[in-house]
């Protein structure tokens, strides 16, 4: 997986991090919210190659995700930082291999995200994202 993300997509994964970050401020569960938001029509309208919703910044975004859906408040929250690197590397994950948000969740959920954390942040995100795929192949071989 050898693709450069364009200065559109690197700010759309950006934006994802600060949706996720919201969530934090918000005080909203973050493995529900990460649950909820990635099968969502608001992720996959983030899925599109254009959305005007992708360019409404965070705040507005987490408006019309809870709109749309309820989270629930005053769970259980991931540090700040942790919540920024799952929702920019979905998105970097989108981007990287035109999977739809729903797709990648399906291979990587919220607790696995937030336990790969502290070892894949500082790697480059491709090798992230390669890593994070190997442990749903190993996952998969596992089952079978």
């Amino acid at each position: 997986m050898q693709k450069v993300l364009t200065k559109f997509e690197n700010q759309l994964c950006d934006i994802q991090g600060r949706l996720f970050e919201r969530s934090f401020i918000m005080n909203l569960d973050s493995k529900d919210f990460i649950d909820k938001f990635m099968n969502s029509e608001t992720c996959r309208h983030m899925d599109l190659s254009y959305d005007r919703l992708q360019w409404a910044g965070e705040e507005y975004i987490l408006d019309y995700l809870l709109n749309e859906i309820n989270i629930d408040p005053k769970g259980i929250l991931y540090k700040k930082d942790e919540l920024y690197w799952a929702g920019y590397i979905y998105r970097y994950w989108h981007y990287l291999t035109g999977e739809s948000g729903r797709r990648i969740y399906s291979q990587i959920k919220a607790p696995i995200i937030k336990n790969c954390y502290l070892g894949f942040h500082t790697l480059d995100n491709t090798l992230a994202v390669e890593n994070l795929k190997e442990i749903h192949r190993q996952k998969l071989n596992k089952m079978n």
